[in-house]
């Protein structure tokens, strides 16, 4: 049987699950994750910003998908 689980505790797990997507490839390939920071280092703020957007709604859109 499954549990509810509080919206905190659903925020606590989605949290937890991005630190460890976030960490697989730093602890991987350091070097290549130093290269690609600094690479990102060098792009402006508008290309940045853009960047985001996307990354951000394709996330929503995934999420939108999957529930």
């Amino acid at each position: 049987m499954m549990q509810e689980l509080s919206v905190g505790q659903e925020l606590a797990i989605a949290f937890s699950l991005m630190l460890i997507i976030e960490g697989i490839i730093p602890f991987l390939y350091p070097q290549r994750w130093k290269n690609m920071v600094q690479a990102l280092a060098k792009i402006d703020n508008h290309t940045m910003r853009i960047m985001g957007l996307v990354s951000m709604g394709l996330g929503l859109g995934l999420l939108y998908w999957v529930h």
